[in-house]
């Protein structure tokens, strides 16, 4: 019996299964302790550049400025986008590979950078030793578009219009040896048509000859033509998911028609090499928080994206498989870079 002296408070003695539940609180607890808060300043709170290797208005330049403004809020210094467009998002990428890496300089990239691995015989960095992943941002699936007055309104139309007149009808491409010129491809190559590529600078430019008539079709993602279709300024033949996509009511997959036919654009942040893990942890929790906002959230499943917001490491190994898978195709379609 333990002596008690008078007027002497005497804490009680935790029990066994007291204190192995505190235990177990704190080694709950621990991995967030250790976890770098989203909120920390990266730099001492320099403003951040998020390089967008293709114009204004894309896909990767929407997403691009979405996610700054979320991570700016997050981390309470600027975060700014910048367009430095060309060679397939080489440009940007080069710049990103052979920055300072202290988090300041980001590239928000897209397919093109595990495409461009084969498609060009030669680059100046290399898309997967060069760069920290940090995050996948969103899938895109793309739609095939075509101007209102083209004289067919589905998959099935479309290829015997094509198979009538080889080579009369053609493809807006907005970016060389992008995902959606790839897609083009994959559809002529397993449809046996013959429709001829129109290569543009950029999205934007190849979208508003499509709204002006001056190209019959083109392959986009939904995040562009979307506007424009509520708008009835374009038509959707077909989309590339394997599944039809809510927004474009009665359109079926492509994939319905051309067996094994599918396609989508990954969008992502990166880092230049040797990111320090805490930067590139309060880089990654600064983008997933924005990507849970519910608004954000809204907003682009509304146009068709599939916010990620994937692990550093899973997405790391994502760059590699997706490097081997692009290689095939590029290859069997013999595209060449501008």
């Amino acid at each position: 019996m333990p002596v008690v002296r008078p007027g002497v408070f005497q804490p009680a003695r935790p029990s066994a299964h007291s204190r192995r539940r505190r235990v177990l609180a704190l080694l709950a607890l621990a991995p967030m302790l250790a976890m770098p808060a989203a909120h920390a300043a990266i730099a001492g709170g320099k403003p951040i550049r998020i390089l967008v290797g293709a114009p204004a208005g894309g896909t990767t330049d929407t997403l691009a400025r979405t996610i700054a403004q979320e991570m700016s809020q997050t981390l309470d210094q600027p975060v700014v986008v910048e367009n430095r467009p060309g060679a397939g998002g080489n440009i940007a990428a080069d710049m990103v590979a052979k920055s300072p890496a202290d988090g300041t300089t980001l590239l928000m990239s897209f397919t093109s950078h595990t495409i461009n691995a084969t498609l060009y015989k030669k680059l100046p960095f290399d898309p997967i030793a060069d760069f920290t992943p940090i995050t996948l941002v969103a899938n895109v699936p793309s739609v095939l578009v075509a101007t209102p007055r083209l004289p067919a309104n589905n998959i099935p139309e479309l290829i015997r219009l094509a198979k009538a007149q080889p080579g009369k009808l053609n493809f807006g491409i907005g970016s060389v040896g992008s995902s959606v010129h790839l897609a083009g491809d994959m559809f002529k190559m397993m449809t046996g048509t013959y429709i001829v590529n129109i290569p543009y600078k950029g999205t934007t430019p190849a979208i508003t000859d499509l709204l002006a008539g001056q190209v019959d079709l083109m392959f986009a993602s939904t995040l562009n033509v979307a506007q424009h279709v509520k708008a009835g300024k374009l038509k959707v033949l077909g989309v590339t998911s394997p599944a039809p996509l809510p927004q474009f009511p009665g359109a079926q997959p492509i994939g319905a028609t051309v067996k094994g036919f599918e396609s989508s654009a990954w969008f992502g942040l990166f880092g230049p090499a040797n990111l320090p893990p805490e930067i590139t942890q309060t880089l990654y929790q600064a983008a997933r928080q924005g990507l849970e906002q519910p608004a954000v959230r809204k907003r682009l499943e509304t146009d068709g994206a599939q916010p990620s917001g994937m692990a550093p490491d899973a997405f790391a190994n994502f760059v590699k498989q997706d490097v081997k898978r692009w290689a095939t195709v590029v290859r069997y379609s013999g595209a060449q870079p501008e």
